[in-house]
């Protein structure tokens, strides 16, 4: 009963700022301070769930804007809320086994720090912590928590530390589209418009025809495209880049990707239009043989093996406690 009323009381008294739209949140209600979370008997408060969510908040607001940052935004905190959560868990798990971190151990992560990041210089590091608000009690307390963390994660995951076979080549089966490169082809291209709507096509065919000839002498196809063709690209060659499957028409697709590097097609009437196409270059399309990327896959499997021991560590403990978010 106590409990509840102090978190009713306590969330009542958190206080709302309203701020202007900005390039930020659109008309969001920042709270300043309050409970966020209450694990257990332990209070997680808005404050610390923006001191984990504020980096990846930063570089939103310079991927996004509007109601997609809002939407972003929104999915970080909570991201943010369910690792603060998870972290709480842990620690009072920690504390319930009974088990003890002596404090030298803490005094010792915290001179490794100061001797790594702050060249040995005490001082420098105590100006760095005020300049962030911060405590040297405060920061001793997470890095307290942080090898708590560490430690319960290695007593309750277990080491995997060999993937069957067969499950390997399982995944390589199944991914294989994964590990194989876009196919890409470097593009030229000469379109000549039919005018069948005037009555041309047979005349416009007949220059199509006389392209080819010049393009069979070894003239060079960037030139004719240039005198030649009649679309966006005629200026550059009729160069069309590096493209994937998918860019062209089907009719057209089928031909430029079945060119050999060098050769030049047929003419191919599609639509309105008569097209020469050439391949200057080719890319991509080979799949990697499994022995390649056996390493890769047993790497991915033994993370993806541990981390679902982990969340089936965390899900026990989450089931036996009290969470209540706000």
């Amino acid at each position: 009963m106590i409990r509840s009323f102090l978190i009713v009381a306590l969330t009542t008294l958190a206080f709302l700022v309203s701020l202007p739209c900005t390039r930020s949140l659109a008309a969001e209600s920042i709270v300043v301070d309050g409970i966020a979370a209450v694990v257990n008997k332990d209070v997680i408060t808005y404050s610390q769930v923006r001191s984990v969510s504020g980096p990846r908040e930063r570089l939103l607001q310079t991927q996004f804007k509007g109601e997609e940052l809002a939407k972003q935004v929104k999915a970080a905190r909570e991201a943010a809320l369910k690792d603060l959560i998870d972290r709480q868990l842990i620690v009072q798990s920690f504390t319930n086994e009974k088990f003890e971190l002596p404090e030298h151990f803490v005094d010792q992560r915290i001179n490794d720090i100061i001797r790594e990041s702050f060249g040995g210089d005490r001082q420098s590091f105590i100006k760095t912590l005020q300049a962030q608000n911060y405590s040297l009690t405060e920061f001793k307390k997470h890095e307290r928590e942080s090898i708590i963390v560490q430690a319960m994660r290695g007593k309750n995951v277990k080491v995997t530390t060999v993937i069957p076979p067969n499950k390997i080549e399982e995944y390589y089966a199944k991914h294989r589209a994964e590990f194989t490169a876009k196919e890409q082809i470097k593009l030229r291209m000469i379109m000549i418009p039919t005018h069948a709507a005037e009555g041309n096509t047979n005349a416009q065919r007949a220059i199509a025809e006389e392209i080819l000839g010049k393009l069979a002498e070894g003239l060079p196809f960037d030139r004719l495209a240039q005198i030649y063709s009649e679309d966006s690209t005629r200026d550059l060659g009729g160069d069309w880049g590096w493209i994937e499957r998918k860019t062209l028409a089907a009719p057209l697709e089928k031909v430029a990707f079945n060119l050999p590097v060098g050769r030049v097609s047929h003419i191919v009437e599609l639509g309105d239009n008569f097209f020469i196409l050439k391949v200057d270059e080719r890319r991509g399309g080979e799949t990697p043989s499994f022995a390649k990327m056996r390493p890769e896959i047993e790497k991915k499997l033994l993370q993806e093996e541990s981390q679902r021991q982990q969340e089936a560590w965390l899900a026990g403990l989450r089931q036996k406690a009290y969470i209540r978010k706000f």
